[in-house]
């Protein structure tokens, strides 16, 4: 009989771990969108577009809920321990760090509306752009990582996050050389700034998922401290 209870018990596991991982997996790729959508409509000053990045968060704060309540109703029941209470603990903390990205990605679509007037420059525009596309290639590469428990891939993936780093100081230097220039360009270059500076900040919640992969898989993060840009202006972590 307790043979026969504990077979239960495991297989009970197994389609709760599957449905908490069915919605991550939605939960990201809904984040995957809408950052795309805000810096799309951040590059071509899209109004629709904007709201349209704004308008999706409720839907990833609604899965987030989601995955906490299945997770700890999870816990409570089946009592899972090493692995695959790591299983659970894992998918709560990447579920936050999507979260997290989805609420930048609102930010970024709430500045597209304040960012008018014929200041447009497409240098500043094309270095916010090439970020944010290794921010989203990052994430596309940390979701499959996390997907298919790739240690490989999600290393690479957290060392990518230093030359994000250098990114984001390269173009924060320039926008601060257009300010002194001209003070006009003060209130485009503050927008574009804060813009850069979220997806500075996406970047590392994706970094969290990749240490999240090895946490999962070895119950430690990565060993090594996080690399961050030595000339970086920015200096805290992700929140």
């Amino acid at each position: 009989m307790a043979a026969m209870m504990n077979e239960h018990t495991a297989k009970a596991f197994d389609v709760d771990l599957q449905d908490i991982t069915r919605m991550v997996a939605e939960m990201g790729g809904l984040a995957e969108k809408q950052i795309a959508d805000a810096i799309d409509a951040l590059a071509k000053r899209d109004a629709e577009r904007a709201r349209r990045a704004v308008a999706a968060d409720p839907a990833i704060d609604a899965l987030q809920h989601e995955i906490e309540e299945r997770a700890v109703l999870t816990i409570a029941r089946r009592q899972p321990m090493a692995v695959d209470l790591r299983e659970i603990v894992g998918a709560l903390r990447v579920a936050n760090d999507l979260e997290r990205i989805g609420d930048l990605s609102k930010n970024i679509g709430k500045r597209v509306a304040a960012i008018s007037g014929d200041f447009h420059p497409q240098k500043l525009i094309r270095g916010v752009e090439h970020m944010s596309a290794m921010v989203l290639g990052q994430l596309k590469e940390v979701l499959d990582s996390y997907a298919s428990h790739d240690l490989a891939k999600a290393m690479v993936v957290w060392k990518g996050d230093e030359e994000i780093d250098a990114l984001c100081t390269s173009l924060f230097r320039e926008l601060l050389t257009y300010m002194m220039e001209d003070p006009r360009n003060i209130t485009f270059c503050i927008h574009l700034m804060f813009c850069a500076k979220n997806i500075e900040r996406a970047g590392d919640h994706v970094t969290n998922i990749a240490e999240l992969v090895s946490f999962r898989k070895t119950g430690k993060t990565f060993a090594e401290v996080r690399p961050k840009g030595s000339g970086s202006l920015y200096t805290t972590g992700a929140t």
